[in-house]
């Protein structure tokens, strides 16, 4: 079934959310001892390669705020005004100097009253309402003041309507009159909860066309009035003293009568009264010289506030939050489709990850890494793994790496739980001299509709002929990591956890005849599952327990004895703790004798129950790197030091060397680990 809907904007051609990107960042978060929830909100936050986050989203938005305010001040409607009356007085002391009819006694009058003019624009308005103009460009400039003003007051409260009622007639003034009684008069009557639909209806039939917007009810236009109205009242209240009384004068004016004014009052009364959770006590602070008049000022508040909801919703910082919350159409008005389309793909990946069983929420609530999510991180970890051993010489892919053995030349037939790969050739030709031996198929071949013989052949389980392959040892591998302190100090705790997804990942899907166990030794040791291990927060206890991991590690091959122990060993610093065999941990620093016996006596008892040994040494302290060659060299075993970027590699080109015979490994991978700058102790 097919579903269409509204084309929303964005590249229809542009590929689905990219989840292995955030994925792989926020495994990466987890790791580094971030929980998933917050794991993700990061990543949301920084975004993709190819995505913008919240955070470029949040920092446009206040670069638009910033704008608004800098670019702008409040008094736009007073200097409009001001000009005006300027204009206005101007040619009237012209056309009082060009008039030699006029009586010298009223020409002097005029023209004293003129000088004595109040320094107040709104005063000097208010005082020339009763003059009688002897120019009509005055007069004309004068009444342009009027109407000036009740076109700026309606503007503050409908978006649009100075420009509408530009050249206004007398007939159109007293339909914006009808039209705020009757509105008044529903508002009143709502607020009684005495309305009905029919009043709301027959409202918008008289004036609908005042309502761009299209409110469906009574409820959704007191919304929209009520948030320009609260804008307004902003306005005000971030004008100086100064401003805001002569503006209140100046209002006394518009369009030469009182009661425009006191619709407006009490509307704005209305409108307070059912919905007191707008700010209408708010104020911004507007630096620029770039003057707004009342109507601009008015929509310049509101965008404002449209700003401050957008960052709070962008911040996503209260409980519950989600991307699904950030007003779309807003982000689109303040900064355009393309900041509207990043969100909407923000909120399509949210979704996606909560969706997609990435990301699962436990007992306690918190959202964790599912398992699905740890084998997809798993293999990413080791398709980079594999990226990185690819250009060794010799070296097989781990992405190839899980047949049942090499080839051998030989095939045989196949029995119930063969996993080898089939011999094509072989298996045909069984089922074709199989079928030739036949009575019926020799002596009356099959043949097509048009009765041209056209042999077929079938196959039989009988003809299945397999590839035989060399024995593959079974392998017995305990991964030893240190956790203590000096590994998190040292930003070694990241790549510990890759390096132990990647291997784990190798052996669950290619390798599924060997065992993992993965240890972790700081004070303690103890044997961990690779979702505790990735989850695990850096430990800040002193001691590095390679004894007691050890211990683990041989109880571990005792429960396999007939696989090959593999014992691969991450350390940063020499064994400072061990267990006494009343469990006590001892810890001294530096290294106590009695810590290192303990140490190599549990290294030799691995070394006889067959460990290949390789230690991975983690810096560039010349004393634990003779202390590691030494050990190494005890057992017959290998030191690598490997840069933290390449360690997952080194590693698992271990795990991959340790099936093959010592001398094929050294030959095949210690040229590669000394171009690389590993340095290999024999």
């Amino acid at each position: 079934m097919s579903r269409y809907r509204k084309y929303d904007g964005g590249d229809p051609l542009a590929p689905p959310v990219d989840l292995a990107e955030a994925l792989d960042a926020i495994g990466q978060d987890v790791m580094a001892g971030y929980s998933p929830e917050r794991a993700m909100r990061e990543f949301l936050r920084r975004g993709g390669s190819d995505q913008a986050g919240l955070d470029d989203l949040a920092r446009r938005v206040a670069e638009r705020r910033r704008q608004l305010t800098r670019e702008h001040h409040l008094d736009g409607t007073l200097e409009q005004v001001r000009e005006l009356l300027d204009k206005a007085v101007l040619a009237e002391r012209g056309q009082l100097a060009r008039d030699v009819t006029m009586d010298e006694g009223d020409r002097a009058f005029r023209q004293l009253r003129l000088d004595e003019l109040p320094t107040s624009t709104a005063a000097a308005v208010a005082d020339l309402a009763s003059y009688d103009w002897t120019s009509s460009e005055a007069r004309e400039a004068y009444e342009e003041i009027r109407d000036l003003l009740g076109r700026e007051l309606l503007d503050q409260r409908f978006a649009g309507m100075k420009e509408a009622l530009e050249g206004a007639t007398d007939a159109d003034r007293e339909r914006v009159a009808e039209m705020l009684s009757d509105l008044n008069d529903l508002l009143e009557k709502h607020a009684r909860g005495e309305d009905t639909d029919e009043d709301f209806d027959e409202f918008m039939r008289k004036h609908g066309d005042f309502f761009p917007e299209g409110p469906r009810n009574v409820e959704e236009l007191i919304d929209a009035m009520a948030q320009r109205a609260a804008a307004a009242q902003r306005m005000l209240n971030s004008m100086s003293p100064e401003q805001r009384a002569e503006l209140m004068q100046l209002s006394q004016q518009a369009f030469g009568s009182p009661e425009l004014m006191q619709q407006l009052a009490r509307m704005d009364a209305n409108l307070q009264s059912l919905r007191p959770g707008e700010d209408w006590t708010g104020s911004e602070r507007f630096e620029g010289q770039q003057g707004l008049g009342l109507g601009d000022g008015t929509g310049a508040l509101q965008d404002l506030a449209d700003l401050d909801a957008l960052a709070d919703q962008l911040a996503q910082s209260y409980s519950g939050a989600r991307l699904d919350d950030v007003d779309l159409d807003a982000l689109a008005r303040q900064l355009g489709d393309d900041a509207a389309v990043s969100a909407r793909q923000l909120a399509e990946l949210e979704r996606a990850l909560r969706d997609s069983g990435y990301l699962k929420r436990g007992s306690d609530g918190e959202l964790r890494l599912s398992p699905k999510a740890m084998r997809q991180l798993g293999k990413a970890l080791l398709r980079d793994v594999a990226t990185r051993l690819s250009g060794r010489q010799g070296q097989r892919e781990a992405r190839n790496s899980g047949l049942a053995g090499e080839p051998s030349g030989s095939s045989r037939a196949w029995e119930y739980g063969d996993t080898e790969p089939w011999d094509v050739t072989r298996t045909l030709s069984n089922a074709v001299l199989r079928q030739a031996a036949e009575p019926r198929w020799s002596s009356r071949p099959p043949r097509n509709e048009r009765g041209v013989s056209r042999p077929r052949v079938t196959l039989q389980i009988d003809d299945v002929e397999v590839a035989e392959t060399e024995a593959r040892t079974q392998a017995a591998v305990c991964l030893l990591v240190d956790t203590s302190f000096s590994m998190a100090m040292d930003g070694r705790w990241v790549p510990m956890k890759r390096t132990a997804l990647a291997l784990h990942q190798l052996v669950r899907t290619r390798f599924r005849g060997d065992h993992l166990q993965l240890v972790s030794f700081g004070r303690h040791a103890r044997v961990m599952e690779i979702d505790e291990l990735t989850a695990l927060d850096a430990r800040w206890e002193k001691g590095t327990n390679l004894h007691h991991g050890l211990l683990l590690a041989n109880r571990f091959y005792r429960l396999h004895p007939n696989a090959q122990p593999v014992l691969l060993v991450v350390t940063d610093g020499e064994p400072t703790a061990h267990l006494e065999s009343d469990g006590e941990v001892f810890f001294d620093y530096p290294p106590h004798p009695l810590t290192i016996a303990h140490a190599v006596r549990e290294l030799d008892n691995a070394a006889r129950l067959g460990a290949q040994t390789t230690f991975f040494r983690l810096g560039e302290d010349p004393g634990l790197a003779r202390f590691i060659e030494s050990m190494a060299r005890r057992v017959d075993g290998r030191m690598v030091s490997p840069e933290l970027d390449d360690l997952g590699a080194a590693v698992v080109g271990s795990y991959l060397g340790s099936r093959s015979a010592a001398s094929t490994y050294r030959e095949q991978f210690g040229g590669w680990m000394g171009s690389r700058g590993f340095w290999v102790g024999e």
